[in-house]
Formats: C-alpha cells, structure tokens, sequence
C-alpha cells in the first residue's frame, strides 16, 4: 500500500527540481551565448560552467531519486546513462552501470536512493556496481578497500526502520525501505570486508 508521507515527500521532491532545473538551464544556456561570443575568457567562466554541468546532473538524479515515479514510465538506457555519468564526472567513485534496456521509473527511484546509501560508504572512494539479475532482482554493489559505514544508518535499512536522528544528508536510508515496500519487494544487505550490496 503506498504510504501517503512517502507520496508527499516525492511531491516535494519533484517540485523543487522543476523549479530548480529551468533557471539553471538558463545559465548554461547564457553561459554558452558567452563562450559563442568571444568574451569568455578566465578560469571564472570554466569554473562556472562546471558548476552549472555539475548542479543540471545531480538536479536530474535527484529528481528520479525523490521525486513522484508513475508506475508505467519507463526511463530510456540513454538517459540513465547520461544521468549517472554526469552526476559522477570529476569524482572518486567510478560507476558501472551493467544493466540494458529501459527501466521502469519506480524500480529506477529505488536503484538510484540504494545508490546513495551506497555511495555513502566509499568516503575514500572506490566503485558502484549495479546489475539486474535475470530473474529481476537488483543489486546495488559498493566496493573498496576501504569501507566507511555508520552502523545506525545500515542497521536501520536492513530492519526496515526508519533510522533515528536522521539527518538531510541521510534522508536516503529513511526512504528506501518505503520505496522497496511499494515495490512490494524485500531488501537485503550483504556485507564483505571490501564491498557492501544491496538487493532487491
């Protein structure tokens, strides 16, 4: 059964990065007339349009993360890919996406919040896996040498219940097990020395 916060949170979600992603098109799109002009000129301009690059990527990811997902929307490879190798660009998490063919926007929105909470563990960077097995079942894989977990958050996931003292940068760990319930599907946490993975 959906869960009505869960509804609102991704009504929020949506409305913010509608708002969001039109103005900062805009400046991509003066900061382009600038450079086709001529005037462009200084580290100023390179570092403002990275800015702008960096802002449009993770807006689109989060707007697929926290926004309203329609159970017959299907998110296009192409767009994933664009999405997750924007968003990723310049850090020190490399990610392989190892899945083909569009993907229905429900199961994307919880692909990419378990990608979060994955993310979260390689603070000294690292890899992200993420494969569907034939059988349907996701698996969100984080790998390195050196993990960097918070035990609360985690351990909150892998009961299904909302971690207490959540924070904003957290917010993932306190939505995911709601979306998997949606999904009408259950989550599972596997731990190694060197990787963490998620499945559902």
């Amino acid at each position: 059964m959906p869960n009505p916060n869960t509804d609102l949170a991704a009504l929020v979600g949506s409305r913010i990065c509608h708002d969001l992603i039109s103005p900062v098109g805009a400046i991509g799109n003066g900061l382009e007339l600038i450079t086709m002009s001529g005037d462009a000129t200084g580290p100023e301009i390179g570092l403002i349009s990275g800015s702008v690059s960096n802002a449009t990527a993770r807006i689109r990811f989060f707007r697929i993360a926290f926004g309203l997902a329609s159970g017959n929307q299907l998110v296009p490879e192409l767009e994933i890919r664009t999405i997750l190798a924007d968003s990723y660009h310049e850090s020190r998490i490399s990610l392989d996406w190892l899945v083909e063919g569009a993907v229905a926007r429900p199961e994307l929105r919880a692909v990419f919040l378990a990608l979060l909470c994955a993310e979260t563990a390689l603070g000294r960077g690292g890899v992200l896996s993420i494969l569907r097995q034939a059988s349907g079942i996701w698996q969100v894989v984080a790998l390195s040498d050196t993990l960097t977990l918070k035990e609360s958050s985690w351990q909150a996931i892998e009961t299904g219940l909302p971690p207490e003292g959540l924070t904003p940068n957290e917010v993932e760990f306190g939505l995911l097990p709601c979306v998997i319930e949606t999904l009408q599907r259950r989550l599972a946490v596997t731990r190694a020395e060197d990787r963490i993975t998620l499945s559902f």
